[in-house]
């Protein structure tokens, strides 16, 4: 599995809860329609992984399940464009992304896997909270945007908390892989590759 980027992510993340807020609301039939079209083509590609076996089969299982859980939340965002179904819908992205690259982890073995599996999650982490930190942060603006310079200042402070949140847990994902990445060594040269981890990601 390449090495996931986690600024990518972020910034996907960022932007589809950005940009979902100008998203038109669906009329009630498209929505029924909508739901009718991601079912079939979930039906089809489910079709399409019953030839495959072994890690390539749960791969495309996991792909399959994890396209349809996307496009469903992106449906109810468009349908009911709220700041949380923009949230839960760039929760099921990191989900489904780190659902997939799990089982690619599983073509791995050693410690290639352990890392592989410290990655997924790390980037899972940083898609969620993310998500978390714009979701509060929109939330505290919009309040503040109904009441007093007060309550701007407030809502700032609850941006300024959220954002500190997001980064400590991004930076404890990246520790806990580069952790695992001494784990190759032995000795003095594995006390100080962990000890470079901890100074690198505050531990």
């Amino acid at each position: 599995m390449k090495t996931l980027n986690l600024n990518v992510i972020a910034l996907a993340v960022s932007l589809a809860l950005s940009t979902g807020a100008m998203a038109q609301s669906l009329s009630k039939d498209d929505y029924k329609t909508g739901k009718d079209k991601i079912a079939a083509e979930y039906k089809l590609a489910k079709t399409r992984c019953a030839p495959l076996s072994g890690n390539p089969k749960d791969i495309c299982v996991a792909e399959a399940k994890g396209t349809e859980k996307v496009a469903l939340a992106d449906l109810e965002t468009s349908y009911k464009p709220t700041r949380e179904n923009r949230y839960e819908a760039s929760v099921a992205k990191a989900d489904a992304s780190y659902a997939v690259a799990m089982e690619r982890c599983d073509d791995k073995a050693g410690n290639a896997k352990d890392v592989c599996v410290k990655e997924a999650k790390a980037a899972q982490t940083t898609a969620k909270v993310d998500a978390k930190a714009q979701l509060k942060t929109s939330g505290a603006n919009a309040t503040a945007d109904k009441k007093s310079a007060e309550a701007q200042s407030k809502a700032n402070e609850q941006a300024t908390e959220a954002n500190k949140d997001a980064t400590r847990a991004k930076l404890d994902a990246e520790y806990k892989v580069a952790k695992e990445k001494c784990d190759t060594l032995a000795g003095n040269a594995k006390d100080v590759c962990v000890n470079k981890a901890k100074l690198s990601f505050g531990q």
